[in-house]
């Protein structure tokens, strides 16, 4: 037990505050708030009053504001209303219970979702599973179709690395087909029967015509002329 009034002076005095201040930052009537100091609960409205304005006004001076509405509760209220009015101890437990009662509403809810995910995964799997024989039917109906597609004439294939080539058809004055650079494990096609190569690592390249392989030979740079005759260097 403990003096509420004498209390709750000492602290506005020991902060320096006057009425006029506490009356502004608290909203309570400074008539009120000396009458608290005072313990003259009489002068206030009713007890429901004297509790609110108990609370706000020690909890503004720095006190813990429910121990003091339990020390009028336990001193000035009557035995019907202040068994109504449950102490800080019995107020506890409840708001645990509220919430051990909301984190098992989130698990439950963060459950529902994990589930909905996993059905909606396992669905989309299945769809897909469904799917799968008409693309191997269309992919193997473009391999079959590649494999009938007969081959060019003239293929140039780097298969030691990077090559410089420039290919003009007929001669070396005719259409250019091709100027660039072929990476290595690439292969360009070309269709006809006459063609003038030049080519500027030949030891990286395989050349086929008709078929059949021709050996380039040698590491020098090098023109060729193609025709259904043979292959000649420039």
């Amino acid at each position: 037990m403990f003096e509420i009034g004498t209390s709750l002076r000492e602290a506005r005095t020991r902060r320096s505050i006057d009425f006029t201040l506490a009356e502004q930052a608290t909203k309570i009537r400074a008539r009120y708030l000396r009458a608290l100091e005072e313990e003259r609960f009489d002068q206030l409205p009713s007890p429901t009053y004297v509790k609110g304005f108990l609370r706000t006004y020690a909890d503004y001076l720095g006190l813990d504001g429910q121990l003091y509405v339990d020390e009028f509760n336990s001193r000035f209220v009557a035995g019907d209303e202040h068994d109504a009015r449950p102490r800080r101890s019995a107020v506890r437990p409840e708001r645990r219970t509220r919430r051990l009662e909301t984190t098992i509403v989130l698990v439950a809810v963060a459950l529902v979702a994990i589930v909905t995910l996993i059905v909606v995964s396992a669905w989309g799997t299945a769809g897909s599973s469904t799917k799968s024989p008409a693309v191997v039917k269309r992919t193997h109906k473009t391999t079959t179709h590649a494999i009938s597609r007969p081959r060019a004439y003239l293929e140039i294939d780097a298969v030691n690395g990077a090559s410089f080539v420039t290919v003009h058809r007929g001669g070396v004055t005719g259409k250019l087909l091709f100027e660039g650079t072929i990476e290595k494990g690439r292969t360009e096609p070309f269709k006809g029967k006459r063609f003038w190569i030049s080519v500027s690592s030949p030891e990286n390249l395989r050349i086929t015509i008709g078929g059949r392989a021709v050996d380039l030979g040698g590491s020098k740079p090098l023109a060729l002329t193609v025709s259904p005759s043979g292959v000649h260097a420039n």
